[in-house]
């Protein structure tokens, strides 16, 4: 969505939230003579604490700056909720890292159902992801095959090493270029937002793989994808994965996998078994 359509939804979207708080709602008289319900431009300006025509111009579509925390107030005071916030935000072209969007869902505990839907798809390996690939949920079958715990990064695990090393996945050069390309579609949502900035230069300090890929500039959506699985004892899992999204949660996303045939279906069967995860 370019600029020139965001202004005009934006004001359209503002009207629309104002339009369902009633004054006393906010602890005004409710008045009368008034010909739509809702507050007034100047009601909300005031309880924001911004100028009148400020907010007028903004409710206009015109190009005015907006500030993170102008939006804050207007968003406090239209009563917007975490994902009305994160689309205020978006249509004013804000950076935010104040519980928008995936920083919410990466701080957030998992849903109940989410986690219930994991342990239903045991003993297929299954995992939530962050847009920043954290692990936010994982069932025992993901847990035995990847090492992953909750809350574990994939990729600090795969170029910094966290965890002590220890991810069995097997990524080759393109593949591991490829999970680099994931995460720049993600980052383009969120460019020069504190948080994703300061990620993006602790993984570019501690790994040069990491910052040569990503100064590449390649960009991948996520999708399905063989993974490879290396375990001492049983040797390599090849897998299939396949990416669903997850209600509720802004760009995080359901990863599971499926064996390529028999062979490897047996072999993810007694690990398994070895591990007590069955």
């Amino acid at each position: 969505m370019t600029t020139t359509r965001r202004r005009p939804e934006l004001g359209a979207f503002l009207r629309s939230r104002r339009g369902r708080i009633r004054p006393e709602d906010v602890g005004m008289p409710p008045g009368f003579r008034r010909r739509t319900p809702g507050l007034r431009r100047e009601e909300v300006a005031q309880l924001a604490g911004v100028g009148v025509t400020w907010y007028t111009w903004l409710e206009q579509g015109r190009p005015i700056n907006v500030s993170a925390q102008v939006l804050d107030a207007v968003a406090r005071t239209l009563r917007l909720d975490q994902a009305e916030r994160q689309h205020l935000y978006h249509l004013a072209e804000v950076p935010h890292d104040g519980g928008s969007g995936a920083e919410a869902t990466a701080g957030a505990e998992l849903p109940r159902d989410v986690q219930g839907i994991l342990d239903a798809l045991h003993p297929l390996p299954a995992v939530v992801l962050s847009a920043r690939f954290d692990a936010l949920g994982l069932n025992r079958a993901y847990a035995a095959l990847s090492s992953a715990r909750p809350g574990r990064n994939v990729l600090r695990t795969v170029f910094c090493g966290e965890g002590g090393g220890d991810c069995p996945i097997v990524l080759t050069e393109p593949e591991r270029r490829r999970l680099v390309a994931t995460l720049r579609w993600s980052y383009g949502n969120h460019a020069g937002e504190p948080v994703w900035e300061a990620f993006i230069a602790e993984l570019t300090r501690g790994s040069a793989e990491f910052a040569q890929m990503w100064a590449n500039g390649d960009v991948v959506p996520p999708g399905p994808r063989p993974k490879i699985f290396r375990h001492a004892m049983l040797g390599e899992i090849r897998t299939r994965l396949q990416s669903l999204s997850v209600d509720g949660m802004p760009e995080a996303r359901m990863d599971v996998f499926f064996t390529e045939d028999a062979t490897q279906q047996r072999r993810l069967d007694l690990l398994l078994e070895r591990t007590g995860a069955v």
